[in-house]
């Protein structure tokens, strides 16, 4: 399949940015639903295309998958740097829908992500339910924009700030906001070894106390791509579904 690396400049980071794409054959008719593909803390946009064979999986598909390049902000804009989360609304969508025939509609994307990708792309589906039809989590720093920031956190209180909890980026409280007519399709799973299981439960058990609908699942697992690369192909079958899109 075709593949692309996108040197842009970002308003919203004042400075320049890269995205990597994977795009349809030649052959196949747009306009083309999206996948926007997030990665985890220490990566950037390369990660996906690095260490999981997405390109294959994706082979046949009449969808774009952009990964774009978030740093270690969080997806979120910053109380003190960064603003992550504009980066990726305002500027990575807009420049894709500018430059490439895609589906501009809620029904024709998608946001799925790794651990702090998983944690960025559940915060900006519940977020922004009218943007995002679907979005798939693995292995998902849930906790991030809700426990508490530790003194020695610095570079967490800069993104966060000192008191999280119940703010614009804690998926838990955005998931109570979030009308059930509204709610995009939600998926998301963890390795049962992984250390970030714990807020992966609890954030399975606020959904299903909240009577959101959801699909979550757990495997034998840790925080690791080999647990990445087993399961998106999973992650990608369930967005195809919600796209309504087929080979």
């Amino acid at each position: 399949m075709p593949i692309c690396t996108v040197n842009f400049f970002s308003k919203s980071l004042e400075k320049h940015s890269q995205m990597n794409l994977v795009l349809p054959e030649p052959e196949a008719k747009p306009p083309f639903a999206v996948l926007y593909q997030l990665h985890g803390l220490s990566d950037d946009h390369t990660a996906w295309m690095r260490w999981t064979s997405i390109e294959r999986y994706c082979h046949g598909l009449p969808l774009i998958v952009v990964m774009p390049d978030g740093g270690r902000g969080w997806y979120t804009d910053a109380v003190e740097g960064y603003a992550c989360e504009s980066h990726i609304m305002k500027d990575t969508i807009g420049f894709v829908e500018k430059y490439f025939p895609v589906r501009q509609s809620r029904g024709g994307r998608a946001i799925g992500g790794l651990s702090m990708g998983g944690y960025g792309a559940m915060k900006l589906a519940l977020k922004y339910p009218k943007v995002f039809g679907s979005v798939a989590a693995h292995s998902s720093a849930f906790g991030r924009g809700r426990d508490e920031v530790k003194p020695d956190q610095k570079e967490v209180a800069r993104v966060f700030g000192r008191n999280p909890r119940g703010g614009p980026n804690d998926v838990f409280a955005l998931a109570e906001k979030l009308s059930k007519k509204d709610a995009p399709a939600i998926r998301f799973d963890c390795g049962k070894r992984d250390f970030l299981i714990k807020s992966n439960r609890e954030f399975h058990r606020h959904l299903a106390k909240l009577g959101l609908k959801h699909t979550y699942r757990e495997y034998p697992g840790v925080h690791e791509w080999d647990y990445w690369d087993r399961h998106f192909p999973e992650a990608l079958r369930f967005h195809v579904k919600n796209l309504g899109i087929r080979a």
